[in-house]
């Protein structure tokens, strides 16, 4: 068993965190332009800021890329701790894998249609799948 291939997840969901960095600023700086904003210009201030100030669904984006620095730290913390702990094959690199799937399609639906409660039930089964790899990371460092 590739006690490593619980690094592919890892990646995919890191290359995704940029896909989204690069749409972010692909929408938001026209949409910047077109609200006659001069960053230049600008002194302090953060993206949330822009949230009265360009439309939501150029908004939604940005949205996206922070959540993506959120709970998926999580997931990278302990994904990375089961590949160096021999943990990173088998079961754990399927619910990976799910967690990053399942990340991915809630980005498409808040960046796109932005269904609040489509977007919270992929958010929960994505949040089940981190449980679990915490779960058995706990379980095979502390309980071994």
């Amino acid at each position: 068993m590739d006690t490593n291939a619980i690094l592919g997840p890892v990646a995919t969901l890191a290359l995704w965190s940029m896909i989204m960095w690069v749409w972010m600023y692909a929408t938001r700086i026209p949409a910047m332009q077109r609200a006659k904003i001069d960053a230049a210009k600008m002194v302090g201030g953060t993206g949330k800021g822009l949230d009265d100030v360009l439309p939501p669904e150029v908004q939604w984006k940005a949205h996206n890329y922070n959540h993506l620095m959120e709970q998926p730290t999580v997931f990278y913390a302990v994904a990375i701790a089961l590949a160096v702990g021999g943990m990173g094959g088998g079961l754990n690199t399927q619910i990976a894998w799910a967690y990053v799937v399942l990340r991915i399609v809630h980005s498409l639906i808040q960046v796109t249609v932005n269904r609040v409660m489509w977007r919270f039930l992929v958010f929960a089964l994505a949040s089940l799948a981190l449980f679990a790899l915490c779960l058995h990371a706990f379980m095979g460092f502390v309980l071994h």
